[in-house]
């Protein structure tokens, strides 16, 4: 059985943080992701555009490099796996954790494809892969995407998209530009969101006041039929014909896994936040440690690349310094 001094779960930035992290500590460490490197990123829209500029987002000292001021996924892809290379991070990719038990003081962590211990193991999970559910008849329609791709699918159809954040806006004004044969927007609030990119915004709502796209606020999905969808609304509800429903509707933490290794949430304004410390990012587990977005459970907007990436630093400053005191009082005389 393979032994490191940390295992990361998760490949993406902040995971890939906390493996740099390890490596300027003389730790080893594994890391593993059911899916690919930077898994989350790889799923986004082909053409999407950051938020945040091309230095916010770099991790390990290695500056990233992008054409312009904001950078697109393709460049983002290239420059997080420049980094794993730099730094030769110990990535096992398209292998799923089923569970960790901690016995003896190590976690066992049974893989799909191995087993493993570690003295300590830090979860960067994030929430990009168990979508919100409408829990609206027909939803489980094969027309129905809880992640979108590209607009070329929904050339000449009619498009639905749920939402008023950025997902749901750029999907909108997306395919509207790519052919769509008609993009409705269906908004729980009474406006587009004013956390969308400033650069986006007075696109969309021009495009709305102008007709170009049809958006129903205050109203939801009520239910949805193989060529149209029922809208409920302020007056009542509207039928309008459908071939696609886009649910950007966000995304939730794998709160089983967390709570499968004993992990405490707080159900707190139903946040449901994982219980940890501030300070050194440990949970109410001793040896396991959150980094990145999953420290927010359900306000999964608190937390990025950008703001997040000090969290693999703070956990293994406690690692080392705990690894630090155990090797000490092992080599104290009498010490127990």
């Amino acid at each position: 059985m393979e032994k490191f001094d940390v295992a990361i779960i998760g490949a993406g930035p902040i995971g890939m943080a906390s493996a740099i992290a390890c490596t300027k500590a003389g730790l080893s460490h594994v890391m593993i992701d059911k899916g690919t490197l930077v898994n989350s990123i790889f799923n986004y829209p082909l053409n999407m555009t950051f938020f945040s500029t091309s230095e916010r987002l770099e991790i390990g000292d290695v500056p990233f490099i992008s054409h312009n001021p904001k950078p697109t996924r393709g460049e983002a892809l290239e420059y997080y796996r420049r980094v794993a290379l730099h730094w030769k991070l110990n990535a096992r990719l398209y292998e799923r954790v089923n569970s960790i038990k901690k016995e003896n003081g190590q976690f066992t962590i049974h893989t799909s494809k191995a087993e493993l211990q570690s003295a300590s193991v830090i979860i960067c999970t994030g929430f990009y892969d168990i979508p919100n559910m409408m829990n609206v008849p027909g939803e489980e329609l094969p027309k129905v995407h809880h992640y979108y791709k590209e607009p070329h699918v929904y050339f000449n159809q009619r498009v639905l998209v749920v939402g008023a954040a950025n997902s749901a806006v750029d999907v909108a004004l997306e395919t509207f530009r790519k052919g769509a044969l008609e993009v409705t927007m269906v908004i729980r609030e009474d406006m587009i969101r004013e956390s969308v990119k400033y650069w986006v915004k007075p696109d969309i709502e021009n495009r709305i006041k102008q007709g170009e796209i049809k958006a129903f606020f205050n109203s939801s999905i009520a239910s949805i039929r193989e060529s149209e969808v029922d809208i409920s609304t302020s007056e009542g509800i509207v039928t309008i014909p459908n071939d696609f429903v886009l649910a950007m509707t966000g995304y939730t933490p794998d709160f089983d896994f967390l709570t499968s290794m004993g992990i405490e949430l707080l159900p707190d304004d139903g946040l449901f936040i994982p219980k940890h410390n501030t300070s050194t990012m440990e949970t109410n587990v001793p040896g396991v440690y959150l980094a990145g977005v999953i420290c927010g459970g359900m306000q999964t907007n608190k937390w990025f690349i950008e703001n997040s990436r000090v969290h693999a630093d703070l956990a293994i400053q406690d690692i080392l310094g705990k690894t630090q005191r155990r090797s000490g009082d092992a080599k104290t005389p009498g010490k127990m």
